[in-house]
């Protein structure tokens, strides 16, 4: 199964920069959807992605890469 993970290159919590990279090193077949999710209210304040379709935040990018670890599907 291909992971699906979206991200917003307009919150402020979340520096897509450095995320994708991240997210690449976790799984290289991940699909990437850059763009508005409309969690304008929780980016703003802290980093969120959408992975598979479930939410998940996190305070920091590295506390959101521990999350998406611990729940990304593998073969």
């Amino acid at each position: 199964m291909i992971n699906k993970i979206k991200i917003c290159d307009k919150c402020k919590g979340t520096n897509i920069k450095s995320l994708i990279p991240r997210l690449k090193a976790i799984d290289n077949d991940i699909n990437i959807d850059v763009g508005c999710h409309n969690f304008c209210g929780i980016g703003h304040k802290k980093s969120f992605a959408i992975l598979n379709n479930i939410p998940i935040t996190a305070d920091n990018e590295d506390s959101l890469i521990i999350e998406i670890k611990t729940k990304i599907k593998k073969d």
